[in-house]
């Protein structure tokens, strides 16, 4: 049975056709997604009737298998297995047309997804037709055709559900971003021309097929879409040349959307990574964690695509990226306008729900390329006064989307010395020389951030005048609006506050809260800002004095 998704994909779980990053498709054709009948009349009616036989998988009659079907593939659940047929079609994009194609793009898939869920994907297994004509499931006659067998999950644990019931936890998404960090840094590096190439002919296929739907999409808002896609490559293009020098351009997962990673005994796993195009799945790292990001903006969930983008910043541990974050709006815009695109492609299902989703992808990809003014924001106070909680919470409402990163002092006098986040320092590590030397780090960082289009956040203690007067030249320099808020609470809050932490980057205990209170912070511009109260009492002040 064939499910059709408001989304642009399939909902069912191991829905791994659902709109792709990008295509090269010849110039002469019509409809670049219409399929092309293959050559064979070979049909797979009894391949797919045999693998919806209960008795394949010796389960009583009245069990149910489940089967999901997309334009390219068939995946049938049974019991605790999966088995993901490719369908004998042939797409611009794509060709599945004979049993030597299907079997390669099999042996693909497997060998790719394996080195992002290893947990999840098994082997190949043969479909044979036996002495006495009947097919086999991993027979030992002729192979008639090809399966990739997986683990079974929870169809409800992929990450499009969780997000669809509310429920994305930030410790969820603080391994995810994890995840993609570690995934990233494992990938292959790849020859940077031909994908940077590509994205003028991504910008090419999404015109052609919007105005395939004027009912869709006006002509002004497409030929706007355009213009400012290809005036963002043409000012980005040597800048990702640059970066292609780094080795960040990558084959990376290629379809990292939130359909596509699933929750399995609580830790996220990325599968179905895009394996029929080598030149697709590839691109910036930026790029790739894009597709995740969007999907998240476009799921209305902009303070979880804050904590990815920021969670990745703090694993990937890239000082390029400071910069590289330039090209991030370009990279949204560019994936939300691909699935706009799909998505219109396949109007045949649900074409109402269809029809939406692929308009609020084309707005969101129009969205993301307006202009927007970064901006530097300084947190300050005594340890105790929320400054870390007051900067996640303020962070996803700073343009441009999603949000500002945000730079903490003691996660980065942390990695000055190498040492995980939660280890204790030596008192050594936070003299006067050690402390100027990391707040001249983070300033630092967040200035590139802001020069690269977008908005920064330092937390830190500020407890100088200096220190504070600092950022704000340094903002200056740069013509970045700036803004300083300095956390005051009562003693006896802060005692309370640092006495309860467990876990966190911060070594002050309250012998330190108690020292702090002798700190003469001399002359105050920054807004002062009353964090005696809850934290949304705080963030409620902040957002008053920012305004």
């Amino acid at each position: 049975m064939e499910r059709g998704c408001p989304r642009g994909g399939f909902c069912a779980a191991y829905c791994f056709a659902s709109p792709v990053a990008g295509f090269r498709q010849p110039a002469t054709a019509v409809n670049r997604l219409q399929m092309q009948e293959p050559p064979s009349a070979t049909t797979q009616d009894a391949v797919f009737a045999l693998l919806g036989d209960p008795a394949t998988y010796g389960l009583p009659a009245a069990a149910k298998i489940g089967c999901h079907q997309t334009h390219a593939a068939i995946v049938f659940l049974a019991g605790d297995r999966v088995l993901k047929v490719k369908r004998a079609v042939r797409y611009p994009f794509l060709d599945f047309s004979s049993l030597d194609k299907r079997k390669a793009a099999c042996q693909a898939e497997l060998s790719i997804n394996r080195k992002f869920a290893p947990r999840l994907y098994r082997r190949l297994v043969p479909i044979t037709r036996e002495a006495d004509d009947a097919l086999a499931l991993d027979g030992t006659g002729e192979t008639v055709e090809w399966a990739v067998e997986m683990v079974r999950f929870d169809e409800d644990g992929t990450l499009d559900r969780v997000a669809k019931r509310r429920k994305l936890e930030e410790r969820l998404l603080a391994k995810l971003a994890v995840a993609v960090a570690a995934m990233h840094k494992r990938a292959a590096p790849v020859e940077p021309g031909p994908w940077i190439a590509a994205l003028e002919q991504f910008i090419d296929n999404n015109t052609l097929i919007f105005r395939q739907h004027p009912e869709l999409f006006s002509e002004t808002a497409i030929a706007d879409l355009e213009q400012q896609s290809c005036a963002s490559l043409k000012r980005l293009r040597p800048f990702l040349i640059e970066r292609g020098k780094l080795g960040l351009i990558r084959r990376g997962h290629g379809d990292l959307h939130l359909g596509n990673i699933a929750v399995v005994d609580g830790e996220p796993i990325a599968f179905d990574a895009l394996e029929f195009d080598p030149l697709i799945a590839s691109g910036d790292l930026l790029y790739d964690l894009a597709f995740l990001l969007m999907d998240l903006l476009e799921f209305d969930q902009a303070a979880a695509a804050n904590q990815i983008l920021n969670g990745y910043y703090a694993a990937a541990r890239r000082d390029a990226d400071c910069d590289g974050i330039a090209a991030l709006p370009f990279f949204m815009s560019l994936r939300a306008a691909i699935r706009a695109m799909t998505t219109a492609s396949r109007l045949d299902v649900s074409k109402d729900a269809i029809a939406r989703s692929a308009r609020r992808y084309f707005d969101l990809a129009i969205k993301l390329l307006a202009p927007m003014k970064p901006s530097l924001l300084g947190i300050g106070g005594l340890s105790g006064t929320g400054k870390t909680v007051l900067a996640r919470s303020l962070a996803p409402s700073l343009l441009p989307p999603p949000g500002a990163l945000v730079f903490r002092s003691d996660i980065e006098r942390k990695a000055l010395y190498g040492i995980d986040e939660r280890e204790r320092l030596p008192s050594i590590a936070y003299s006067a020389e050690v402390t100027q030397r990391v707040y001249r780090i983070i300033v630092e960082k967040a200035v590139r951030v802001a020069r690269a289009g977008h908005s920064a956040i330092v937390d830190a203690v500020f407890a100088e005048a200096e220190e504070r007067a600092a950022f704000g030249t340094a903002a200056a320099r740069v013509g970045v609006n700036f803004q300083g808020l300095f956390l005051v609470a009562d003693l006896p809050t802060r005692l309370q506050r640092v006495g309860g932490r467990a876990g966190d980057a911060s070594d002050a205990d309250v012998e330190v809260a108690r020292k702090q209170e002798e700190y003469l912070t001399g002359s105050m511009t920054w807004s002062r800002i009353d964090a005696a109260g809850s934290s949304a009492q705080t963030l409620a002040n902040a957002r008053a004095a920012v305004a």
